[in-house]
C-alpha cells in the first residue's frame, strides 16, 4: 500500500499563504498552551447586524420556489443594481452599455475571469498583468493552473503602493512588449490598503482603450475607505469602448464572508462573456441570502448607515494599531487607507537575530523567516508578503536579502479586537521585545 503523501499530483510547495499561516499559528498554539495575537487574520471577526439576519430568516423561510433553488444569473429583488449602487457610486439606470450580475463571491470569479477573456481559445500567447505584492488568485490560475502568461506590474513601498502607469510600462518593457489580454488590479488592496484616485483609472483606461485591453478591478474593500479612493465603475462607466469589470462581496463590506455573495458590474459584452463562463462553472448565489441583501438596498440610507458602521469600527481599530507598531519601530510599506490591513516593511534585525540569517539557515525567503521568527517567539501572527524590487535599486527591504528576492513585506490586520485592553496589554509587552533594526 502506498504511503500516504507518495501519490500527491501537486506538489506541496503549492499550498495556500494563509494554509501556511494557520499551521504556524498551531503551531505557537500547541508550544505554548494559549492563543497568539492573531494580526493575520483577513476575514472580519463580527457578523451582520440584526438588520441583515432578521431579512435573511424571512426569505428563507418563505416558501417561494425562487428562494430555495438555483441561483443561477437570477438578480432577485435587484440585488444586483442595489449591490453596484451602494458598494460602487454608480446607478445604472439608462446605461446601456454597462451590466450587473450576481456572483458567487469574488474569489471564485477571479478563478475564472482569465477564461471569461478567452485564455482556453490561445493559451500560449495569452498574457495577463496583476501586481505584486497582492493576495493574487488570477496569478495562480492564470501562470499555473491554465498556462498562460502572466506579468508582474510591481507596487512599490517608495511609490506608497500606488498604482504607477510607468511602472507597467516598465514591467512590459521587460517583458519584450506582449500584447496583454486583461489587467487586473485590487483597489483597495491586499495587503497594500491603498485606493485608487480618478486620475489613476483615467490614465489606465487611456492605456486599455486603444490597445484594446480589458480592465478588471476586485473592488472587495471600496466600502471601507476612509478617502482617497474612487470605485472604478464610477469613472469606467464614462468610457463607452472600455471592456472593464468591477466586483464587489458583502464579505468585507457587511462583515459576511458565510454569505458568498457578491456582484459584477461592467461593460455588456464583457459580463456575458464571464456569464458564459460562470454558467459552466456555478449555479450562482444562495438565492434566499440574494434576496435579503436586494430587499436591504431598497433601503438605501439603512445600507450606508451600516457601511458606515463598519467603516468607522476599522478605523478605530487602526487608528491604534498603526501607532503602536511604529511606536515599536516597525517602519510601513504604505500609508492604510482603506480596510484593515497594515503593511511594514520587514527589518534587518528583530528579536536580537539577522533575518536574512535565519533564512539562509532554514532555506526559505527572508519575509517568511521575519514571520516564523516573530510568531514563535512572540506570538503575534502576520501574513508575510514579497513584493518586487523597484526597477534597478535591488533589495530596499532592508533585510539584507538578494535583489532578485524582492521588498520583503509583512501584513497585520486589524480583524481581532485590538482595542480589548488585555489584546492591547500583551500586544505592547510582545513589541517591547522586537527591537527592529533597519
Amino acid at each position: 500500500m502506498p504511503q500516504p503523501g507518495t501519490a500527491r499530483r501537486i506538489p506541496p510547495t503549492g499550498i495556500n499563504l494563509f494554509q501556511l499561516i494557520y499551521r504556524l499559528r498551531d503551531d505557537y498554539i500547541r508550544r505554548m498552551g494559549r492563543q497568539p495575537l492573531n494580526l493575520s487574520l483577513g476575514n472580519p471577526d463580527t457578523i451582520p447586524p440584526p438588520a441583515i439576519r432578521e431579512r435573511m430568516a424571512a426569505f428563507g423561510a418563505r416558501p417561494d420556489y425562487a428562494f430555495h433553488t438555483y441561483g443561477e444569473d437570477n438578480n432577485l429583488n435587484g440585488f444586483a443594481e442595489g449591490m453596484v449602487r451602494s458598494h460602487g457610486g454608480l446607478d445604472l439606470a439608462g446605461l446601456a452599455h454597462c451590466k450587473a450580475l450576481p456572483i458567487a463571491g469574488i474569489k471564485t470569479a477571479s478563478a475564472i475571469l482569465p477564461l471569461a477573456c478567452a485564455l482556453h481559445r490561445r493559451r500560449d500567447t495569452f498574457t495577463v498583468v496583476t501586481n505584486a505584492p497582492a493576495y493574487d488568485i488570477v496569478d495562480r490560475w492564470t501562470s499555473e493552473y491554465l498556462g498562460a502568461r502572466r506579468v508582474t506590474w510591481p507596487l512599490i513601498s517608495a511609490d506608497n503602493m500606488t498604482l504607477r502607469l510607468e511602472r507597467l510600462e516598465e514591467a512590459l518593457e521587460r517583458a519584450g512588449k506582449p500584447q496583454v489580454d486583461v489587467i487586473f488590479t485590487i483597489r483597495p488592496g491586499n495587503p497594500a490598503a491603498v485606493g485608487a484616485e480618478e486620475a489613476d483609472w483615467r490614465a489606465l483606461i487611456e492605456y486599455c482603450i486603444p490597445r484594446r485591453i480589458r480592465l478588471v478591478n476586485d473592488g472587495a474593500y471600496a466600502t471601507l475607505a476612509t478617502g482617497g479612493h474612487v470605485p472604478l465603475a464610477r469613472i469606467a462607466a464614462q468610457y463607452p469602448e472600455l471592456e472593464w469589470l468591477e466586483l464587489y462581496s458583502v464579505s468585507k463590506s457587511f462583515s459576511h464572508p458565510g454569505a458568498r455573495l457578491g456582484a459584477l458590474v461592467g461593460s455588456v459584452d464583457f459580463v456575458d462573456d464571464f456569464n458564459m463562463i460562470k454558467g459552466n462553472t456555478d449555479s450562482g448565489p444562495v438565492p434566499w441570502v440574494m434576496a435579503a441583501y436586494g430587499d436591504l438596498f431598497q433601503d438605501e440610507p439603512l445600507a450606508q448607515s451600516i457601511l458606515a458602521d463598519f467603516r468607522r469600527l476599522y478605523a478605530a481599530r487602526l487608528a491604534w494599531l498603526v501607532p503602536a507598531l511604529e511606536t515599536a519601530g516597525l517602519r510601513p510599506a504604505c500609508r492604510t487607507t482603506a480596510g484593515f490591513f497594515t503593511l511594514w516593511r520587514v527589518p534587518r534585525r528583530v528579536l536580537g537575530q539577522e533575518v536574512a540569517a535565519v533564512a539562509r539557515e532554514q532555506s526559505i525567503p527572508v519575509h517568511e523567516a521575519f514571520n516564523r521568527l516573530v510568531i514563535a517567539e512572540t506570538g503575534i501572527v502576520g501574513v508575510h508578503f514579497r513584493g518586487p524590487a523597484a526597477p534597478g535599486r535591488g533589495d530596499k527591504g532592508g533585510s539584507g536579502g538578494s535583489g532578485d528576492e524582492g521588498e520583503p513585506l509583512v501584513r497585520y490586520a486589524a480583524c481581532t479586537d485590538v482595542l480589548a485592553p488585555d489584546f492591547q496589554a500583551r500586544l505592547q509587552r510582545e513589541l517591547e521585545r522586537l527591537r527592529p533594526e533597519y
